[in-house]
């Protein structure tokens, strides 16, 4: 599992690259963790344009990032989702608390 940032004034992309699953969640957790708490965002976008798989593990790991997001007062949204991954994530009601951005931002 490869994590990518790009951050410009206080909006930071994460992307995410391979499998989220149990096996790579914590790690991902971890550092995503330590992305936010780098650069402090006012906006988190999560990009899933590189990733070829998701379980329902990776609902956890967003729903935990979304949470510590709240505690700075900054926002999040989803982007570049396949259909799988639109599937799972919609199942879950994420999207009611993580929105799917239309705009795509584009990074690196």
């Amino acid at each position: 599992m490869n994590i990518t940032y790009d951050e410009k004034k206080r909006l930071l992309c994460i992307g995410f690259e391979g499998e989220i699953d149990h096996h790579t969640c914590l790690e991902m957790a971890k550092r995503v963790d330590d992305a936010i708490h780098k650069y402090l965002p006012s906006t988190v976008i999560f990009d899933f344009a590189k990733v070829s798989f998701m379980d329902s593990s990776g609902i956890g790991m967003l729903l935990g990032r979304y949470k510590k997001l709240l505690r700075i007062g900054a926002t999040a949204t989803i982007q570049n989702i396949s259909e799988d991954i639109e599937k799972i994530l919609g199942m879950s009601g994420i999207f009611k608390i993580i929105p799917l951005q239309e705009e795509v931002y584009f990074y690196g």
